[in-house]
């Protein structure tokens, strides 16, 4: 993921999503599902324009996480989008504007 200040970047996904990355970039996530989805060149699911790809993280408690993100000034978008046999969904925006998705499954 190119950024202006990479560590920063890097500090930001460790201490408000909680990504336990080490200093190579290597996480080990528990056991699951990993989703790979191609969207039409013009959406807007993304937010920017100019943002080619979208993280997803699967969180234990959407609403829990998100209470947490917006404690610590991150920018979360009010909607929450609930998808039958799918799960929850929220955002939140990292702070060089990249639109990162959550998901708690059903």
């Amino acid at each position: 993921m190119r950024a202006a200040d990479p560590a920063a970047l890097g500090a930001w996904y460790r201490e408000c999503l909680g990504l336990d990355a080490d200093e190579n970039g290597l996480w080990y996530p528990e056991a699951g599902m990993t989703v790979f989805a191609t969207f039409e060149s013009e959406t807007e699911y993304f937010g920017s324009r100019a943002q080619q790809t979208m993280l997803n993280f699967r969180v234990r408690d959407l609403d829990a996480m998100l209470a947490q993100l917006r404690a610590k000034g991150a920018d979360v978008a009010k909607e929450i989008q609930d998808v039958e046999g799918i799960g929850r969904f929220g955002w939140v925006t990292d702070p060089e504007g990249n639109r990162v998705e959550l998901w708690q499954s059903s």
